[in-house]
């Protein structure tokens, strides 16, 4: 199976619970599905249709830390400027200072099933950020690679299908918004997902009698071999 391989690193990464509004701003410590197609739109220069894109990730960093970061809540406000009283006061605010998770010296890899976009990548329409504007990446390699059907593979630092949970419990379940509809002022839909930073062999998948087969794994010989085995590449879906 022929893939578009992107690794790309950065500084810094956040990525944040979208229910959070004041007082502290955790991160995520997978970029969500939403932030990707953001990342992958903003390499073609335009938003494009996700039905039929397939994309897998791998994502590590070394260390998560907390920083200050201050915003100001902004409202109308009437009178005049106090430096100037020529001039018309149209909105104040006070500081909002808060605590944000942030994740340092992150590095992506994203695989997606368009081979086609490779010039793209190679040539990203906007600058290369993953998330926050702040958050620069950049590409390490481009290319395209051979998928190979494999009967075991390693999973390690990657984002899973929900239903794998029920296979191992080496991850933890998180609610990540899975896309943002730019059509409905950014209407999010969210879908649960397992974050697995913990390697895991495949072989090692608790099976019950009636469970559902597993897609098959596909393996990324490009990549070198963890405890005998090729790192695996999960596919999910925006749709």
């Amino acid at each position: 199976m022929r893939a578009l391989k992107i690794v790309a690193e950065g500084l810094t990464a956040s990525f944040r619970y979208p229910h959070f509004m004041m007082g502290v701003q955790p991160t995520f410590e997978m970029p969500p599905p939403a932030t990707l197609y953001g990342h992958v739109a903003s390499a073609l220069g335009e938003w494009f249709d996700p039905q039929g894109v397939r994309f897998a990730v791998r994502f590590e960093f070394r260390r998560k830390q907390a920083d200050v970061e201050t915003t100001y809540l902004l409202t109308p406000a009437s009178g005049k400027m106090p430096g100037d009283k020529s001039l018309p006061k149209a909105l104040e605010g006070n500081p909002n200072p808060f605590q944000r998770e942030i994740l340092y010296f992150p590095r992506l890899t994203l695989y997606l099933n368009r081979p086609e976009w490779l010039e793209a990548f190679r040539h990203p329409r906007y600058a290369v950020c993953l998330g926050r504007s702040q958050d620069l990446f950049t590409y390490r390699r481009v290319e395209v690679v051979e998928l190979q059907p494999a009967e075991q593979v390693v999973l390690e630092h990657t984002l899973l299908p929900y239903e794998y949970a029920a296979y191992t419990a080496a991850g933890q379940a998180v609610l990540m918004p899975r896309w943002l509809d730019y059509h409905r002022r950014r209407y999010p839909a969210f879908e649960r997902y397992i974050v697995l930073h913990r390697r895991v062999r495949t072989r090692e998948f608790t099976r019950y009698t009636g469970q559902p087969a597993l897609e098959p794994w596909w393996a990324d010989p490009a990549e070198p071999p963890l405890d005998g085995e090729y790192p695996g590449v999960v596919w999910l879906s925006w749709v």
